[in-house]
């Protein structure tokens, strides 16, 4: 009796499983599972079309932002004099290169706030309370970085991208393509960068001779200047204030 009731519930929980496999295997009908496209639809209207190249010129701002950040403001001159600086002390890694690209960065919206102050009230206001089109926002926007690059800008190196551009001379700055104005400042950031930093060496040149005059006279070939001299260069540096008036005549270069 035992064995007869053993093998009809066997027969019944196969018979249970066996429907409730059946009807699990319908259930996609009531629960499909998505589905993924690719592709390329025709646009039905030309709003669909510019607000999609908005957001590919979005996406590209975005990708060219840390260049646009070099190119467009005195962040160039700033790291280049820190690093010349760097190398004259005789320092290696030390302040760390996060240190320097930090301190130029802070430096670099310090010095830039007049411009971002006056793109937001001309450009990014106006354009937001629906005063003026994304064009007009773009253009007004561009101007101030271009007056601020226009004055940071030697005329020679102006000529030298307006000769090979082959443009007419321009009148003013406002004449000047953005094209052509952008790498100029750029040369001109750079020589201007290497002066300062030629200044900035020269005291620290001095020391250098001293030390090797002193260590070559008594005889101490094996042991190198640096070692000797690196303590005198940041004592020096120290007593001077170093610090202070770099970043002071920086700014004040600037203005």
């Amino acid at each position: 009796m035992k064995n007869k009731l053993w093998w009809v519930t066997i027969i019944f929980c196969g018979i249970s499983l066996f429907c409730f496999s059946l009807s699990w295997g319908q259930a996609p009908s009531s629960w499909p599972l998505p589905t993924i496209t690719l592709g390329v639809k025709e646009a039905k209207e030309p709003g669909e079309i510019s607000v999609v190249l908005q957001i590919l010129i979005l996406l590209t701002v975005l990708s060219l932002a840390p260049a646009i950040l070099i190119m467009m403001t005195s962040f160039t001159r700033l790291i280049v004099v820190f690093s010349l600086l760097r190398h004259a002390l005789s320092t290696q890694q030390m302040p760390p290169n996060q240190i320097l690209i930090g301190l130029a960065l802070f430096l670099t919206v310090f010095i830039m706030s007049p411009v971002w102050t006056e793109i937001n009230a001309k450009a990014i206001v106006p354009y937001k309370e629906k005063r003026i089109t994304q064009e007009q926002a773009l253009e007004a926007g561009l101007k101030p970085l271009r007056q601020f690059m226009a004055k940071q800008t030697r005329e020679k190196d102006l000529a030298l991208f307006v000769n090979i551009a082959k443009i007419p001379r321009p009148h003013s700055w406002e004449d000047i393509p953005t094209t052509v104005l952008i790498p100029a400042f750029m040369i001109s950031e750079l020589k201007t960068a290497f002066q300062i930093g030629c200044i900035l060496y020269l005291p620290f040149l001095i020391i250098d001779f001293v030390v090797s005059s002193i260590i070559l006279s008594m005889g101490m070939i094996m042991l190198p200047p640096v070692m000797i001299s690196l303590p005198f260069k940041i004592l020096l540096f120290v007593l001077v204030d170093g610090w202070n008036l770099l970043v002071g005549s920086l700014i004040k270069s600037f203005q």
